[in-house]
């Protein structure tokens, strides 16, 4: 961050811990519940989250002077649409099975809170270096929790993680388990994304106090 301003550095740094969309601004949950279970594909769409965040920011920080108010959200979802289309395409191109198993969820990029907040709250109101900053910060910040929560889902839920098998099977020794790892299916169903969110936002508020409400 050394060639950045505090001010500038502030913009990457912060939606990392005490203003993380997810788990202080409570948005993109939706992904998180849907997409968690492997974490290749909430690698993926973490990067892809930050493709459509960094570039859209910049694009409406660019168009904000000339962007009449009442057609502004009309104009957001089109260049976050238009973005999305270009990471469908790509997907579909590079890694078609991938594609497949993410299938509705990267269009629903659309419609993600975060992202078009960034774009209402952020870009409209400042210039595109600033702009960028912000949404690979906050990308950033959405992509870290998503992948902490499919690293647990994946390894605890299938014993593997990126499909490589980590957790050995249990080997029955006199009617036994030892020497193994049994599989937690519960840890694969939607629910437990919600259960290891809540975890994290404990820890993070457990270890600032300045987070908890009142």
């Amino acid at each position: 961050m050394g060639l950045l301003s505090k001010k500038d550095a502030a913009l990457i740094k912060d939606p990392l811990a005490d203003n993380n969309p997810i788990t202080i601004q409570v948005l993109g949950i939706c992904s998180a519940l849907a997409i968690t279970a492997e974490l290749e594909a909430a690698i993926v769409m973490s990067v892809s989250v930050l493709f459509v965040l960094g570039i859209g920011n910049v694009v409406i920080s660019l168009m904000r002077n000339i962007i009449p108010s009442k057609i502004r959200i009309i104009v957001q979802l089109i260049v976050v649409a238009a973005l999305v289309i270009i990471v469908d395409q790509v997907l579909k191109a590079f890694a078609y099975e991938l594609s497949k198993t993410l299938s509705v969820f990267v269009g629903l990029i659309i419609t993600n809170c975060i992202i078009m907040g960034r774009f209402e709250a952020f870009a409209l109101g400042n210039g595109p270096w600033r702009s960028f900053l912000d949404g690979i910060g906050n990308s950033l910040g959405y992509g870290v929790i998503l992948i902490i929560v499919a690293f647990f889902r994946e390894l605890l839920g299938a014993g593997t993680l990126l499909g490589i098998k980590v957790l050995g099977d249990p080997i029955e020794k006199t009617g036994v388990y030892a020497f193994g790892y049994e599989n937690n299916g519960f840890m694969l169903l939607a629910p437990m994304a919600l259960i290891v969110v809540g975890i994290i936002i404990w820890v993070q508020r457990s270890r600032n106090k300045a987070l908890i409400e009142d």
